[in-house]
């Protein structure tokens, strides 16, 4: 029904508009036990202790989390667990409360099923929406783990190590006790300088500044899928020497190779994050390398393409613990998430397989 008469109304509006009117339409699931009871009965699939994963102490009902972005301010987490997500990765937040970057900032590329974003980490900042989630879960819980993305805020110049590395400590001590685990953002392309926050000196920095502090919870540091082989290894080493939890692979790419869509068309739109289908080829390259560097006992979340259970299989193979789609939730609807994790306990269950963990590359 979503692909047929949903999408094509919400399409006709701008991007943003359309996000907008999507959250309006979570706003009762978000507030209403009874609504949520409801659609977790009619999308969400029965617990299957097949799919269940085990990583970093916290227990995933399945490996399909909705990715960082979304909900940037933490106002659906309840809703949107209740469609079937496995986990939850809200923001990316920051320690200084800033605007979207100046607008038209977000675009659809139908031929590709993809988008392209130059939003800019838009937010409440780190303090306001880590209140908020902890009031969520002190009153009747989400019912998945929840991670908290942080970024860098806008009016800290990257070019000063020290002040980026006190707003990142800003930010992860507002959200360090909402979170179940905390996602460390120095990839997105939309922040001016941020990807040299994964260079070998100042990844070793930040992260390491960050674990300190970190006190056994969680952290995972979000890679762009557009470093290369040298560049990969560099921010690897860093993850390995800071002893963080793993990474998310991958963020948006700034490529265009190959796009089905007019080449006048993606020009005209500019500078940005691209997502969807284009980048699941890479997010698996990536995936493969981050786990034959880093071992079995990190955790990789892979994240690129994700629009069906052959996907989100794909990059478990790979080497993936959890994966995440946003992309493809935007395309395929809010019945995505519970069809995928069906159709997953359906594969592992072809493949003869104890869990989908069995199966990880």
């Amino acid at each position: 029904m979503y692909a047929r008469t949903l999408r094509p109304l919400l399409f006709l509006v701008p991007p943003g508009a359309a996000h907008a009117l999507a959250f309006a339409g979570l706003a009762p699931l978000e507030h209403l036990a009874p609504l949520r009871a409801a659609a977790r009965a009619w999308l969400a699939p029965p617990a299957d202790p097949r799919l269940r994963v085990r990583a970093m102490g916290l227990d995933f009902p399945s490996p399909l989390g909705l990715a960082g972005g979304f909900d940037k301010n933490a106002r659906r987490p309840r809703a949107l667990a209740a469609l079937g997500f496995g986990h939850l990765e809200l923001g990316t937040v920051t320690a200084r409360p800033q605007a979207a970057n100046p607008r038209p900032n977000l675009f659809r590329l139908p031929a590709d099923r993809a988008l392209v974003n130059r939003l800019g980490f838009p937010n409440e900042g780190a303090a306001r929406v880590a209140a908020r989630v902890r009031a969520v879960r002190g009153r009747v819980g989400v019912g998945v783990p929840v991670a908290l993305s942080i970024g860098k805020s806008r009016a800290v110049p990257v070019d000063d190590l020290e002040a980026v590395v006190a707003d990142y400590a800003a930010s992860f001590e507002a959200v360090r006790d909402a979170a179940d685990f905390v996602v460390v953002n120095v990839s997105s392309p939309n922040t001016a300088g941020l990807r040299s926050m994964q260079a070998g000196e100042h990844a070793r920095t930040l992260l390491g500044a960050l674990a300190a502090r970190a006190a056994g919870k969680p952290l995972l540091v979000k890679m762009a899928p557009d470093l290369d082989d040298a560049g990969i290894e560099a921010l690897l080493e860093a993850v390995e020497q800071a002893k963080l939890a793993g990474v998310v692979a991958t963020n948006t790419t700034i490529g265009r190779e190959g796009l089905a869509t007019d080449a006048r068309r993606v020009q005209a739109i500019g500078a940005g994050g691209l997502s969807g289908p284009p980048l699941r080829r890479r997010a698996l390259e990536v995936v493969r390398r981050v786990r034959a560097r880093l071992g079995k006992e990190a955790v990789v979340v892979g994240v690129g393409g994700v629009e069906r259970a052959e996907h989100a299989m794909d990059l478990v193979r790979a080497g993936a613990d959890l994966v995440q789609m946003y992309t493809g939730f935007i395309y395929e609807g809010p019945g995505a998430p519970g069809r995928i994790a069906r159709e997953l306990a359906a594969m592992v269950e072809r493949e003869g397989a104890p869990s989908i963990a069995a199966l990880r590359g």
